[in-house]
């Protein structure tokens, strides 16, 4: 029986962004799914401030060189890789030097969001997708940490659905307290629809706040995970009203054998709430 591969899109992960809840998660999950006999591949944005000297970054040259359009516009891509220390687990950067080379993640040293995220977030999502693509590699599950991650289910459930790589895989979001005010570009919508979407597959792009791109994701999601025992309740009690199994957060040691238990009952297409 061959291995179930589950694939690990975050908006930061340890050692290679500041120390988060989220970093933390998407740092050890990994680990732990991997130790368990499953296959894993992990990507991140190749933000400015990541020291590529410092962490041994390197680019993957034939996995580089495509353009992927974003609202009618070209942008080059760029694959890195580096190992995080000590567990032979490798990362994927996606990288571009319009959208991630500034020495910020995603807000200036104003604490203002950077008003180009929307097509940062396109950019990323497509850069993983495509990525994967030419590694030739089908993950069974995606497994999806903060709202930069938020357009994957979307992108994997519509215009990816008929790839064979993305055909069988299911999504899996995860909920954390990462927030943020305001909201992104209100272009948003119209940028995303570029990509053939229908109107109804995006509605809560109109207005894209923190709370509209967790639902937009969650919507298309076949898991949610309760990352965080600060997660907004608006958004639990969304997931709770999906038909899609839901993961509470459990001590630590039992945490992450239930996530690893949960990826299973989300493969086989279980769809009663978990823990």
């Amino acid at each position: 029986m061959s291995k179930t591969k589950v694939l690990f899109v975050s908006q930061e992960i340890l050692p290679f962004s500041p120390e988060s809840l989220i970093a933390q998660s998407a740092r050890e999950i990994p680990q732990a799914v991997h130790e368990k006999g499953k296959e894993t591949r992990i990507f991140m944005p190749r933000y400015g401030k990541i020291n590529e000297r410092r962490h041994q970054l390197h680019e993957v040259i034939r996995l580089s060189g495509m353009n992927l359009i974003v609202d009618d516009s070209d942008h080059p891509l760029i694959i890195k890789v580096a190992s995080i220390p000590q567990i032979r687990l490798q990362v994927y950067f996606i990288d571009n030097e319009e959208f991630f080379h500034r020495k910020a993640f995603m807000e200036d040293d104003k604490g203002q969001l950077f008003p180009d995220n929307d097509m940062r977030m396109i950019f990323f999502a497509k850069g993983v997708l495509e990525t994967v693509k030419k590694l030739g590699w089908a993950p069974d599950i995606i497994h999806c940490h903060g709202w930069f991650t938020s357009l994957l289910p979307l992108y994997v459930k519509k215009l990816y659905s008929r790839d064979p790589h993305f055909a069988d895989s299911k999504v899996v979001m995860s909920l954390y307290d990462d927030t943020f005010k305001g909201t992104l570009d209100k272009k948003m919508q119209k940028k995303v629809a570029f990509d053939s979407f229908e109107a109804s597959d995006i509605n809560e792009l109109s207005n894209p706040t923190h709370s509209n791109l967790m639902k937009a994701g969650m919507r298309f999601a076949d898991g949610v995970i309760v990352g965080h025992q600060g997660v907004d309740s608006e958004l639990i009690q969304y997931a709770s009203g999906l038909d899609v199994p839901v993961l509470h957060q459990q001590e630590e040691g039992d945490y992450l054998s239930a996530v690893d238990e949960f990826f299973d009952a989300v493969h086989a297409g279980k769809s009663e709430l978990v823990g």
